[in-house]
């Protein structure tokens, strides 16, 4: 099974940036497609993007088109996220993925079942103030 830690987290002010980066070790993820998910207390752990094995093909949920970019290095074993124009909304834990399949799998609404990712990251906050 592959360990997934994320670094980067941190605060920063409305429209700033933050790059997450997580790492796997214990097994390549080249051969997966990879998942950067958000959970604030009491409510349900959410996709934010999503890349294939590739690199070539990515999915973001709607909240973040067009300020966030998910990005992998399979050389280096590392998935990324650039976070860019920031809002407050955007605050809380971030996780890394790991899924099950070369391709991230969804239905029309975006979402797909949460037992199609097998590897979890511990987290990491990201606070954005206004």
């Amino acid at each position: 099974q592959v360990q997934l830690v994320e670094s980067g987290g941190g605060s920063v002010q409305a429209g700033g940036s933050l790059r997450l980066s997580c790492t796997g070790s214990g097994r390549t993820l080249s051969s997966y497609a990879m998942g950067w998910f958000r959970q604030a207390p009491g409510k349900e752990r959410d996709l934010v993007a999503a890349v294939a094995w590739s690199g070539l093909m990515k999915y973001y949920t709607d909240s973040v088109k067009g300020r966030f970019i998910i990005s992998r290095d399979n050389d280096k074993n590392t998935v990324s996220l650039q976070m860019n124009n920031m809002k407050p909304e955007d605050t809380t834990v971030y996780y890394c993925a790991g899924y099950t399949a070369q391709y991230y799998h969804h239905g029309p609404d975006g979402k797909g079942p949460l037992s199609e990712w097998d590897s979890w990251g511990q987290g990491t906050q990201v606070t954005v103030s206004s």
